[in-house]
């Protein structure tokens, strides 16, 4: 590795910043950073959203018909469209405020001189001609031009692709949406607010990609077949009722309006609303920032997991533990008092000091002033930072590996420091000034300083948690090797006793790519290889989580299928990832995979039961239009849709609406799988036909012809009904497996929800339903049995081609 450092800008006086006038004019002008943080609707456009979509319109239109027939009691499924449209503007209304006071929270705040003082601001508060203070891992929020530069270096690479970091000298431009990657400075905002140049490319820094969602995809596709089918089965319906089946214009509007209206799956787009919304809540109140909601999808699908040691195994703080002077080849100034002197100058003089060196300041605070001549800023691909201090000599401190010959006995020591899981670091005297274009030149050890690092509480109990889940987890560290693998191994993790030295991995994908299939712990890893191990991963297929806080972190963050980001990580990284822990904990994590999980698993669940009426809805509508034009051809009794649409409206109680609301929000910690639409139509439609098929049949049996008296009529729709309800309350069943006690009461609650409609004579006269023929209703319950035993046949069928135990295929590993 070459090793050099640039040459410092020439210095110029510090710019003092705009007074508190000059910040309110602009403000009156409107030369403000006016561009909102968060690509969040408002208020108007959610009640917009939910109000005005396909299915409300549809329903709109059949609503609106019925009322023309008189009959408000079979228009009560227009109180879907006030239920739709409520619940999911309130519950979207909720995840956005939850959403944007934790946006608040985990905001990048610049620093801005104002009058001469730095000042944390909003980027929203930012005003034209600001001077913005720069540092490491800050992203640059809007464009501007350098007024200060000591080494400052900038990765634009999320806006141009370049992955090498730029040389920022004075007046050089800078642009928002980049990041700094070492150095310091400050810079003049040119352009703010819409004409900054990140704005023009729809600022990808802070604006990633949207996280692929096989959920919503699946369901778009669902919802276009079903469209499809509506037209023909549509039409069919309106033909038979309006021209076969020689009823009045009144009963053949209903009988088609309760045709139609089963076919829309109102509720699915709901319930998978209100599913990812109340995950995004219940997520909120653990202090984790869901940056766009399919990420929580993303993660439950994760099966790698990418940590970095600092900060997520181990805590962000660290504790000087030892000084330990080089004497074993007399060489240096090993004094204790002068190295501490010189560390104190060091860790003083640092103007964004890491977690290392806030450690060595705060136990040796007392610095000789002495004045710096040159400096070369920590970076993660050289892995050190320097002082040069004149006359006092120019002094480095580094990674003990990268500075010192392998195999040298100080290089050992420091290995053998390091397997004990500590940190450490190599303090160095230089024979050239740290900021000449050959640095380090020769290197003089003088001591190790040695850092005790604290392992999180929580990590081993959530490495254990991925392992359950059987989620690989890979610790990716820039660290000494030997130390990471000291962590790793204290917390249980497989392979930390055998870390890789990432100097020594290959460059080739595909060879990459077989030594992360076998090896866990790497250490020395620089920014680039962390990027190229996401995309080796990838390349096998597997999705990738990357979790980090630093700005190294920030190109694997952004490659990952689900970037994570510790809310105390640098704002580029805050910035690029989906999902921001803001309470800094490793141990979040587990509880992010399992509402995605709880989200998918129960939103397949309630596809199943929309689906399924779907199914049935247009069976049963295709068989009655056959059925009706079959009449006129071959002169038979015309065949009227069996169901009013207060019928439809009350088979979907307690069969679908009330149990998919409940099974939506139950645990669930099912492994996301792939094949969503798949799975769902493999029950949807076999159990969908079946039900269409035996209502049909009990319809035909109890039908009298459409000449027949209104009892008749009202007892030949009590019988198909029944015969309907109890197949898909088995259906229900079915989707509810495994049974534990609160399904089971879900279940036989909504079988006494229908005895109680049938039975009290004020339901039964209110949604004309008659069960007093006893023969018809013992034909209904023999068709629904029938049923019953077709649907279990054809769900132990499908389990078995797919090599799954029926009993609990519909959702395993449930937690109650």
């Amino acid at each position: 590795m070459s090793i050099t450092a640039q040459a410092a800008s020439p210095p110029s006086p510090p710019a003092l910043g705009l007074s508190a006038d000059e910040v309110e004019q602009r403000r009156r002008d409107g030369r403000t950073n006016d561009v909102p943080e968060r690509a969040s609707r408002s208020v108007a456009e959610i009640v917009r959203a939910n109000v005005f979509t396909r299915i409300n319109a549809i329903l709109g239109v059949l609503f609106v018909l019925v009322l023309a027939t008189g009959s408000l009691i079979d228009g009560m499924f227009g109180l879907l469209i006030i239920a739709n449209s409520a619940v999911g503007i309130i519950q979207e209304i909720r995840a956005k405020n939850t959403l944007d006071k934790l946006a608040i929270v985990g905001q990048a705040k610049p620093v801005v001189r104002r009058e001469g003082k730095p000042v944390e601001v909003s980027p929203q508060e930012i005003v034209l001609d600001d001077i913005i203070e720069l540092g490491p891992g800050d992203q640059i929020v809007v464009d501007g031009e350098v007024v200060e530069a000591e080494l400052l270096e900038v990765d634009e690479s999320l806006l141009t692709g370049e992955a090498d970091p730029i040389d920022k000298t004075v007046d050089a431009q800078i642009m928002s949406g980049s990041f700094v990657v070492s150095g310091s400075g400050a810079y003049r905002a040119t352009k703010v607010g819409k004409d900054a140049y990140a704005a023009k490319l729809a600022d990808e820094a802070s604006k990633f990609t949207l996280v692929k969602s096989e959920l919503r995809s699946g369901i778009d596709t669902i919802l276009k077949v079903i469209t499809y089918l509506l037209i023909p089965a549509g039409l069919l319906s309106i033909y038979n009722q309006l021209v076969s089946s020689k009823e009045s214009w009144r009963p053949a509007v209903n009988g088609m309006v309760a045709a139609l209206v089963p076919m829309v799956p109102e509720g699915l787009v709901l319930m998978t609303s209100i599913a990812f919304a109340v995950g995004v809540v219940r997520l909120g109140a653990r202090k984790c920032l869901v940056q766009e909601l399919p990420a929580i999808e993303g993660l439950a699908r994760v099966d790698v997991v990418c940590a970095d040691k600092t900060g997520t195994l181990t805590e962000n703080g660290m504790r000087l533990a030892e000084i330990r002077p080089v004497t074993s080849d007399g060489a240096g100034p090993n004094d204790e008092n002068t190295l501490r002197q010189v560390l104190a100058a060091l860790a003083a003089d640092d103007p964004r000091p890491n977690a290392s060196v806030l450690a060595i300041k705060e136990a040796l605070p007392d610095a000789p002033g002495w004045r710096s001549t040159g400096v070369a800023p920590f970076s993660s691909a050289k892995k050190w930072s320097g002082m040069s201090y004149g006359e006092h000599g120019n002094w480095l401190m580094g990674a003990p590996d990268v500075l010192l010959e392998s195999g040298s006995e100080i290089a050992d020591t420091a290995q053998e420091i390091g397997a004990e899981g500590l940190r450490v670091l190599l303090l160095a005297s230089s024979d050239k000034p740290v900021d000449a274009p050959d640095a380090p030149g020769q290197v003089t050890p003088a001591a190790l300083v040695v850092l005790e690092q604290k392992v999180r509480s929580d990590a081993k109990e959530t490495l254990e948690y991925f392992a359950s889940q059987h989620v690989s987890t890979k610790v990716i560290s820039g660290d000494n090797a030997v130390s990471v693998g000291a962590v790793a191994s204290s917390l249980g993790l497989t392979g930390g006793g055998e870390a890789v030295d990432a100097r020594t991995l290959p460059t080739d994908q595909n060879e990459l790519a077989d030594v992360l299939d076998h090896k866990t712990v790497f250490g020395r890893v620089r920014p680039d290889q962390k990027r190229a191990m996401v995309s080796a991963l990838q390349s096998r297929g597997h999705t990738v989580a990357m979790t980090g806080d630093g700005v190294n972190d920030v190109l694997a963050l952004k490659d990952a299928d689900i970037g994570v980001a510790m809310g105390s990580g640098s704002p580029a990284t805050r910035s690029v990832a989906q999902i921001v822990l803001l309470d800094n904990k490793f141990a979040t994590l587990p509880y992010v995979v399992a509402e995605g999980r709880r989200v998918i698993g129960n939103i397949e669940r309630v596809s199943n039961l929309f689906l399924t009426k779907t199914v049935y809805s247009v069976v049963l509508a295709f068989l009655v239009g056959i059925a009706g034009i079959g009449s006129q051809i071959f002169s038979y009794k015309a065949i009227g849709y069996p169901f009013l649409p207060r019928h439809v409206t009350i088979a979907a109680w307690f069969t679908i609406g009330i149990p998919a609301f409940i099974l939506s929000l139950a645990p669930n910690n099912e492994r996301a799988r792939t094949g969503f639409v798949g799975r769902v139509m493999r029950l949807a439609v076999p159990s969908g036909t079946v039900i269409g098929v035996m209502t049909f049949i009990s319809y035909l049996i109890a039908y009298k012809g459409p000449d027949a008296g209104e009892t008749a009529k009202v007892q030949a729709g009590t019988t198909a009904l029944i015969t309907l309800l109890i197949v898909a309350v088995w259906v229900l069943a079915i989707v509810a497996r495994p049974w534990n006690w609160w399904k089971i009461l879900l279940i036989v609650g909504s079988v006494v929800g229908y005895l109680i409609l049938f039975s009290v004579p004020f339901t039964r006269h209110f949604f004309k339903l008659d069960p007093s023929n006893v023969a018809l209703t013992t034909s209904a319950v023999v068709c629904g049995a029938i049923g019953i035993v077709l649907v279990e046949a054809a769900w132990w069928l499908s389990a078995k081609y797919l090599g799954e135990s029926p009993h609990t295929r519909a959702a395993t590993a449930e937690t109650d």
